[in-house]
């Protein structure tokens, strides 16, 4: 582990332990995408807001493996009964996080940024304790907010931002709920590269890792 990947991966830490977001790139031969990464359990409306203006892509909500099992949350796939549902294989890895979609049962659409910040950080306090009659008390699906269930090994089994993001909250003593949403260019409508990316932390002063710097310099 060298020093820059110590402070690379310190410095998100500790911003994420204050609520702010980091971006972090998985990897060129992965997704080759860089996610904007809130901790659930402090977004509000103008945090979905920017993600929805500044990044473009799917909000969504990772949950570690444990509170996914503690509430019963499934793999899609594993429970669709649809022909669609079949041979689903991904260029870049073995399968989809994907579980199930929720809204709070306190939003009206469930899409709005007021709705979809009480569903995201409402779940952030069902991860941090897993009760399945209460979580179905409180959400319902299929919904606007996608969940996402993390590899029961984190980094050690699936390099994915999933795992990213759930073990930068384990490292943060945050629960473990994380919200990420994918950075698109607006020119393009691909990916936004690595160096726009670093130049967008760059300039609302954010940390920017690869996923191999916060691999190497997490604590596991």
């Amino acid at each position: 582990m060298t020093q820059r990947q110590t402070r690379s991966a310190q410095r998100a830490i500790e911003a994420f332990r204050e609520g702010s977001p980091v971006l972090i790139h998985d990897a060129d031969d992965r997704e080759g995408e860089t996610d904007l990464i809130y901790p659930a359990g402090g977004v509000d409306p103008e945090d979905v807001a920017r993600m929805r203006n500044d990044a473009g892509g799917l909000v969504c909500v990772a949950l570690s493996s444990n509170v996914a099992d503690a509430l019963s949350l499934p793999f899609v796939q594993d429970v669709l009964d649809h022909p669609a549902a079949n041979d689903h294989e991904l260029a870049y890895d073995d399968r989809s996080s994907f579980s199930l979609t929720v809204n709070h049962r306190d939003t009206r659409t469930g899409i709005t940024d007021a709705d979809r910040a009480l569903t995201i950080t409402a779940l952030a306090e069902a991860a941090a304790d897993p009760d399945p009659e209460a979580f179905a008390e409180t959400f319902r699906a299929p919904g606007h907010v996608h969940l996402l269930r993390a590899a029961e090994g984190l980094l050690e089994e699936r390099e994915g931002h999933t795992e990213f993001g759930v073990a930068l909250a384990d490292a943060a003593d945050l629960p473990p709920a994380v919200v990420v949403c994918e950075m698109l260019d607006d020119h393009t409508g691909e990916a936004l590269s690595p160096d726009d990316a670093r130049a967008y932390a760059e300039r609302h002063d954010l940390p920017y890792l690869e996923g191999r710097e916060l691999f190497a310099g997490l604590d596991r």
